[in-house]
């Protein structure tokens, strides 16, 4: 009952098993079926919608116990059903280690809240999120806009569920479909083999409470009678009723520790397979066709079910139905990890299953399932979990350097067994890369074998030649090499192996320029990955770090030819080796491509992160500048005579002579003193070359003195220069282009903004598409600056003086920033508050709107899910490197009704006054009756335009509107635009009253209240 293979019971090529509210009701279910489905349920099977269905007849006649739910199901119940008060989508999580019940009881919730949602299994590939995200919404409207329902959705994959999200609220805003309740929330199950103790989430572990014990206790008498000896075999029960007990497990496995290593007969051979399989990929299976092959040439027991051919092991093992076929598991996670420990003590190596596994079962064609389990066991690293120590609730995930099995045989058994059962995997799955690439890393990490290293990595870059990613390890191959090296080498050496690493990373890197995102993939050709391989970029900064300290330790001379201060010709006799020119072309190149590189890793850095929640780590950082400083910023190049050159020089070494080096001086805990400098230097370079970058870094650098109430003697007084310079601006510069746009946004809200602010994000949006898009995929854009209060360069802010506000006034609170984002508690600080301007606006057809001067402008939002209800808003606005996005998006307040009492100088309750169509008791007139105005108004056209008339929709919502298909779903948007305010509902009722055709309509309603 506790093992979940798959949660499956729907038909081929479905990705949703949807759970009818009314599953099962009426049906003839045949009573043998119900059987089976209880003691295959209880030996360990993945429970179906029939074990729910069967709990509750019983329960309801009075011949069973409840339905065993364990602690956590009241708590994850009351948590979705907190989630029907929220807009759009939301998540659920449920953490749970392997074998603890936690696919059951997410699949319980789900069966008890089937009429209360539209709830569905996510099932089929979630490679294809698009499809999903169909499938989603088209459950969520049954096909029409009247039937819409909140989706209830498992989903066992905790990576998708941002871009899922992403995708339904694209569909639904496809669609025009209009909704005034949440459209899904998901219940996310993840299995965790560690689990952490203080979480808001809902966490399942291998030990029951005493409640849950006398629950297991009452269930196991009502199984004995029941079933009488059977229940003895009913493991999956067995094992959480006697709290996953060791003892329990060991004592029904015994029969593993009479095998021997040699002569070992077919049943123990697949015993042990589908035991190694289970205790190393959890919801790993065998198909039962699979194992009844595997006994074809058995001609002792002739056509014996699988159940006797596997005697006496055949208790330990469940066979049960799904939509591909018989599958075959063992009864418990526990009882497969035991199994196995058992035939290593008997002398059957875990190293020597895994061979046999690979000689056997996979020969000839493997099928695609079989084959991602053995890529699972043999090739995925877990995550080495270690607590965050500045948040006890979160984890920090670093990965293991090799699998489970492969680490537990080097653990156990040594270094060439892992090895060999690696290059193995990678001769039998001939086309398969990440075989070598595997048995790759571990040559060079492990077994310091770099030839051999090589030689697998380079097998399996002609196994997937477009791929950045298996690239990759040929370049940490040579970069280890390297690092590894034995002192003293010589300059040659170094040299030699320097060349090698950097040639793979610079092949790595021309492939990932080469990949494209789902979304930018253009012809069949292009190789897909969702995030952009930086890989080959900071590999190659890596291997110049190392080339730099292994020779400067060795001579000083190589600091000045390293940074071209010298040229290596002139050098080579005090270097010894005259051989050492060969490589002159490579140290010729090394400063310019650091320097490219590192600007890269520059904005890379300063833009954005991984996701709202994540920071990148801090060694990129920090080895990307030591590099910088290494071969850039100490020294300038031999005849840097250009224009300005000393300047460029100063800021290099202060890592601010680029626009995003600007921006981040704060990051970088810059002094007052050294932003001084910088601005002067950059002043001095523009009178100098009157480059309008120069320009734009001296006035950037301004703003960034101002955030620090810095005393500065001249006064930013350039900005007209700018502003003369702007259409003069490339578009491909989106640093110009925020520029721009921070100094042209009104400082209030009323006051008209001389240039087009739509016209002018739309250009920074093309900008960052030319520039950064391909980089930046998947990646979160962190803000920059914010709009604040005040007059000229002072009203911008930077992010991080919000920062450190917010940590001064909250010095309580842990600073743990990296999900500052994602949660804007910033934003409800005051003094955050009083520092930044709020703007109002509009949130329509799933997109925000500023207004501006009666001007509406399209910006991003910072949080997607604040964009499901269409409504008067308020936030503040922060720019990222693709434009200005919303912060902090909330309802804006209904104005108070002024009354003439107010005047009076008696204080007096103010009570607003009720609106004609407003029954005090009941509610008004559109909210009591909106399903009869939906299915019965027909002149829909009528009301759009004496709307439209009197200003109460726009122009772009008239549009909208008019184009949806049935007069239903125009009725549906037009209250969904008009019922957030009581004025719109009055002005409603005034012109259905007004319009002949509705009269009798509205009367007969009227009557029936």
């Amino acid at each position: 009952m506790a093992n979940g293979p798959a949660l499956s019971t729907a038909r081929s090529g479905e990705m949703l098993d949807v759970l009818n509210a009314n599953q099962f009701e009426g049906e003839f279910i045949d009573p043998e079926v119900v059987k089976q489905a209880g003691e295959n349920f209880y030996k360990g099977a993945p429970p179906k919608w029939l074990n729910f269905y069967i709990s509750e007849q019983a329960e309801s006649d009075g011949t069973g116990t409840p339905f065993i739910t364990r602690d956590g199901y009241d708590k994850l119940k009351e948590q979705i059903l907190q989630q029907k008060k929220f807009p759009g989508i939301s998540t659920v999580k449920l953490f749970h280690q392997p074998g603890c019940g936690g696919t059951t009881l997410a699949m319980k919730v789900l069966w008890d809240l089937r009429k209360t949602f539209r709830c569905a299994v996510l099932t089929g590939s979630t490679s294809d999120i698009t499809n999903v995200a169909k499938e989603v919404v088209h459950l969520f409207t049954a096909g029409s806009q009247r039937q819409q329902k909140i989706v209830l959705l498992l989903v066992n994959d905790e990576e998708i569920l941002e871009k899922m999200q992403d995708n339904i609220m694209l569909k639904i805003a496809e669609q025009q479909i209009v909704t005034r309740m949440p459209v899904v929330i998901f219940l996310n199950c993840v299995r965790k083999d560690a689990l952490l103790q203080n979480s808001d989430h809902v966490v399942l572990q291998q030990k029951l409470s005493d409640t849950e014990k006398q629950k297991f206790d009452e269930k196991k008498k009502e199984l004995c009678r029941k079933y009488n000896d059977k229940c003895n075999q009913f493991h999956g029960f067995n094992i959480m009723q006697t709290n996953f007990s060791q003892a329990y497990v060991k004592q029904v496995c015994k029969v593993f520790s009479t095998i021997r290593s040699a002569n070992k007969p077919k049943k123990t051979q697949l015993a042990a397979f589908i035991s190694l399989l289970n205790a190393y990929v959890p919801g790993s299976y065998l198909l039962e066709s699979q194992c009844l092959d595997f006994f074809k040439h058995d001609y002792i027991h002739g056509d014996f079910s699988l159940e006797d051919r596997m005697e006496p092991f055949s208790h330990l093992i469940i066979t049960f139905q799904e939509a591909s076929g018989k599958k075959v598991c063992m009864a418990h996670p526990m009882i497969a990890q035991c199994c196995t420990e058992l035939m290593v003590e008997a002398g059957v190596a875990r190293s020597n299953t895994a061979r046999n596994l690979l000689t056997t079962l996979c020969r000839d064609e493997v099928p695609a399932f079989l084959v991602g389990f053995v890529k699972d066991m043999l090739t995925r690293r877990r995550p080495k979990i270690e607590e965050n120590q500045i948040n006890s609730t979160e984890m920090k995930e670093e990965q293991e350097r090799f699998s489970r099995l492969i680490l537990d045989i080097q653990r156990t058994e040594d270094y060439v067994q892992s090895a060999s059962v690696l290059k193995m995997a990678s001769k039998k799955f001939d086309q398969n890369p990440f075989f070598p690439q595997a048995l790759a890393r571990f040559y060079y990490t492990e077994l310091k074998d770099y030839n051999l290293a090589e030689m697998w990595a380079k097998r399996a870059k002609e196994r997937d030649p477009q791929s950045s990613f298996i690239a990759d390890t040929l370049g940490q191959v040579h970069k280890n090499h390297l690092k590894n090296i034995e002192h003293p080498a010589n300059p040659r050496e170094i040299l030699q192996l320097a060349a090698k690493a950097i040639k793979a990373f610079k092949h790595e890197e021309q492939l990932a320029e080469n990949e494209r995102g789902i979304e930018m993939k253009g012809d069949g050709e292009t190789k897909i990955s969702h995030v952009f391989n930086n890989r080959g970029m900071f590999g190659y900064l890596q291997v110049c770090n190392l080339v730099y300290d292994r020779l400067v330790s060795q001579n000083e001379t190589w600091r000045e030819v390293l940074t071209k201060k010298v040229s290596l010709q002139s050098v080579l006799g005090s270097l010894g080796d005259n051989k050492l020119f060969r490589f002159n072309d490579l140290i010729n190149s090394l400063r310019d491509e650091v320097e490219r590189k590192c600007a890269f890793f520059d904005k890379y850095l300063t833009y954005s992160k991984p996701d709202m929640k994540k920071d990148d780590p801090s060694y990129i950082s920090r080895d990307t500048s030591d590099c910088y400083r290494k071969y850039v910023g100490d020294y300038p190049p031999k005849h840097f005579k250009d224009k300005g050159a000393d300047l460029i020089q100063n800021l290099k070494q202060n890592l601010a002579d680029t626009s995003a080096g600007v921006l981040s001086c704060l990051d970088r805990e810059c002094t007052e003193s050294d932003l001084k400098e910088i601005t002067t230097w950059w002043e001095e370079i523009f009178s100098q070359t009157d480059s309008v970058s120069a320009l734009a870094n001296y006035i950037l650098d301004h703003i960034v003195l101002r955030n620090l109430r810095a005393m500065f003697p001249s006064d930013c007084n350039d900005l007209t220069v700018f502003k003369q310079k702007m259409p003069l601006i490339p578009e491909d510069s989106p640093e110009l282009q925020m520029l721009i746009l921070l100094l042209c946004w009104p400082s209030d809200c009323k006051k008209k903004c001389v240039l087009d602010l739509n016209e002018l994000i739309l250009l920074m949006r093309r900008s960052y598409e030319h520039a950064y898009k391909i980089h930046f995929r998947s990646r979160y854009l962190t803000p920059l600056f914010f709009i604040g209060k005040g007059q000229d360069l002072t009203r911008i802010v930077h992010r991080k003086v919000l920062k450190e506000m917010f940590l001064e006034q909250n010095e309580e609170i842990i600073q743990d920033w990296s999900n500052n984002w994602s949660n804007e508690k910033i934003f409800k600080d005051p003094t955050i508050q009083a520092r930044l301007l709020k703007v109002e606006g509009v949130v329509r057809n799933y997109k925000v709107y500023a207004r501006i001067d009666g001007t509406e402008i399209e910006i991003d939002a910072n949080l997607r899910n604040s964009l499901w209800r269409p409504r008067q808003v308020s936030f503040y606005i922060g720019f990222t490197i693709r434009g200005p996005v919303a912060f902090a998006i909330q309802t804006k307040p209904a104005e108070k009704v002024q009354s003439s009492e107010m005047a009076s100088s008696e204080p007096k309750e103010i009570k607003p006054q009720l609106s004609p169509w407003t029954d005090k008791n009941r509610g008004h007139f559109v909210d009591l009756h909106q399903t009869d105005l939906i299915n019965r108004v027909t002149d829909t056209e009528g009301i759009l335009l004496k709307l439209k008339d009197r200003g109460l929709i726009s122009n772009e919502n008239y549009e909208a509107v008019r184009a949806l298909k049935s007069t239903q779903d125009q009725m549906s948007s037009i209250l969904q635009s008009l019922t957030s305010s009581t004025m719109g509902k009055d002005a409603l009722c005034d012109i259905l009253r007004r319009m002949k055709s509705m009269r009798p309509l509205i009367n007969e309603l009227e009557g029936s209240d």
